[in-house]
């Protein structure tokens, strides 16, 4: 069971769950640079589903969860609407999930969260997987979406 566990699968019905953008993952079937749903309404896996493809990771075998957050000034506006858009920045919020796979070898999957979904998916994934997220900067502990 836990070797079909972390394949990837096509996906079945639109599910539920926090909506991302996956930046990168060491998974070689599962597709890099696409929309993510990540659902995890199941009572022992997480669901990594794309429009192609769900990845299945049980929540026993996730080690480690990062949340660092990249802050931006908006300088194609201010250059050409107002100089008022140097004083509001964009904030991007980004979760990496290491977990082990069916075979022993530690994948990874970084993801660019939504910010309306980050601050519910940070302690879902908290509680769900038993593991404390790791702030990579002051701005995201602070923050913390």
């Amino acid at each position: 069971m836990l070797m079909a566990c972390s394949v990837p699968r096509p996906c079945a019905a639109a599910q539920q769950g926090a909506r991302a953008y996956l930046i990168g993952t060491t998974v070689p079937e599962f597709p890099n640079q696409c929309d993510v749903l990540v659902d995890m309404t199941g009572a022992r896996e997480i669901l990594f589903v794309t429009r192609r493809l769900t990845l299945h990771v049980p929540y026993d075998k996730v080690n480690t969860l990062e949340y660092g957050q990249h802050v931006g000034v908006h300088y194609a506006p201010a250059v050409l609407i107002s100089h008022l858009f140097l004083l509001t920045k964009s904030r991007k919020h980004y979760l990496t999930v290491f977990y082990v796979d069916a075979d022993g070898r530690q994948q990874v999957l970084t993801m660019q969260v939504n910010k309306g979904d980050v601050r519910a998916l940070l302690p879902a994934m908290e509680g769900k997987t038993g593991r404390r997220v790791e702030y990579i900067d002051d701005e995201a502990r602070k923050g913390r979406g």
